[in-house]
């Protein structure tokens, strides 16, 4: 079998654009009529400007033409190597070419499963998870004016079937990193009371950040927050600076996650040595897709950490997510941003419905477009 020939498309997304305005698939042909499906995750840095994109449909183009047409679609291993060796300036990890390279290994999985009419986590030791917990961020932004309020939409999660959620308690802002001031981690704890005082302990709840706080702050807000004991700190600093993140962690007992803007192996290995996380937050989007994410959580479980994959993105980069969920023995739980298109645009869509996702049971990554809904979506 071989790869022939390619397509990419841009698709616009529908509010709240989850995932970014407008998204970027990549569709894979072979000579066997076997078409494997993957995504360049857009988010908010490529998809407000549809011009903008015109870089990334670009470089896709040139790795497809020059390391996959021809080859065989299953040697994945050997293609992964080539497209991230081959070119001295993307040796070293990047968000500029690892989703693009995340995008063609998604695909060339998607063939491989398709091909031996298995899922794709049958491929890599098969289903360890029947069902996969998961969560989204606490609606609303009410409760950042009246904290009171975080505790009836903490009630209403929890009512509908949902253990876990998640809270940006300092929007962000710029500069970054920044102090956050004693009022601002106040109404954080107020939030945080009105939860325990509405679920008590039932709902956990992560904190989200963006790597907006300095050292000292974020040491300061999790000696605050800690008698409400949150399920994570996700980024207390900006996450280029491991070192920094790891003394935040050594001065807390909330646990702290990260990994949605780290790429590769050896970054996550970095992470996981200097005790920097033990929640892995890899993006498989944008970590160097299905190969790199496997190696990444089989790295993290050897440290016994956990990994909870983050999801601001399409819907077929969000099905290879639940993909490694599936088998993955250290799972913990999936982050779940879908939007209204994620509901439509496959045959039989990745839903996350109280609490839970169920992974789908078709071959490769378990997914078909909608030719309709994909054709009315479609930007030329």
């Amino acid at each position: 079998m071989k790869v022939t020939d390619f397509k990419t498309m841009v698709v616009h997304n529908e509010p709240p654009f989850i995932g970014g305005r407008y998204l970027l698939f990549l569709e894979l042909h072979t000579d066997e009529g076997i078409t494997g499906l993957g995504e360049r995750i857009t988010g908010g840095a490529y998809s407000q400007n549809l011009a903008d994109l015109k870089t990334q449909i670009g470089l896709i183009e040139e790795m497809v033409r020059n390391f996959v047409i021809g080859e065989n679609p299953l040697n994945i291993e050997r293609t992964w190597d080539r497209m991230y060796a081959s070119r001295h300036d993307f040796r070293h990890p990047s968000l500029y070419a690892t989703p693009v390279i995340s995008a063609i290994d998604m695909a060339l999985w998607d063939i491989a499963g398709k091909a031996a009419n298995q899922p794709i986590y049958n491929l890599l030791g098969g289903k360890y998870h029947e069902t996969l917990r998961a969560y989204a961020y606490m609606p609303g932004g009410a409760f950042q004016e009246n904290p009171e309020a975080a505790g009836e939409v903490a009630a209403q999660l929890l009512e509908e079937g949902n253990t876990t959620c998640k809270i940006d308690p300092f929007p962000p802002s710029y500069p970054i990193p920044r102090d956050i001031p004693l009022w601002e981690i106040e109404r954080a704890a107020k939030i945080f009371e009105s939860i325990r005082n509405a679920v008590g302990n039932n709902l956990e709840v992560g904190i989200g950040t963006h790597g907006q706080l300095t050292t000292y702050s974020a040491i300061r807000v999790a000696d605050y927050l800690e008698p409400y004991h949150p399920f994570w700190f996700e980024e207390p600093v900006p996450p280029e600076n491991i070192d920094e993140m790891a003394r935040v962690a050594a001065h807390t007992s909330i646990p702290i996650a990260t990994g949605e803007r780290l790429v590769t192996k050896y970054e996550f290995a970095q992470l996981l040595e200097k005790r920097a996380a033990q929640i892995i937050q890899l993006d498989v989007g944008q970590c160097g897709g299905i190969t790199e994410a496997k190696k990444i959580a089989a790295i993290a479980e050897a440290h016994y950490a956990v990994i909870a994959p983050h999801m601001y993105c399409g819907p077929i980069a969000a099905a290879s997510a639940v993909q490694i969920d599936t088998c993955s023995p250290n799972f913990m739980i999936q982050e779940a941003n879908m939007g209204p298109l994620h509901r439509t645009i496959f045959k039989e869509p990745i839903v996350f419905e109280n609490g839970q996702i169920i992974p789908p049971t078709g071959p490769g990554l378990g997914i078909e477009f909608d030719e309709d809904v994909l054709k009315s979506h479609l930007v030329e």
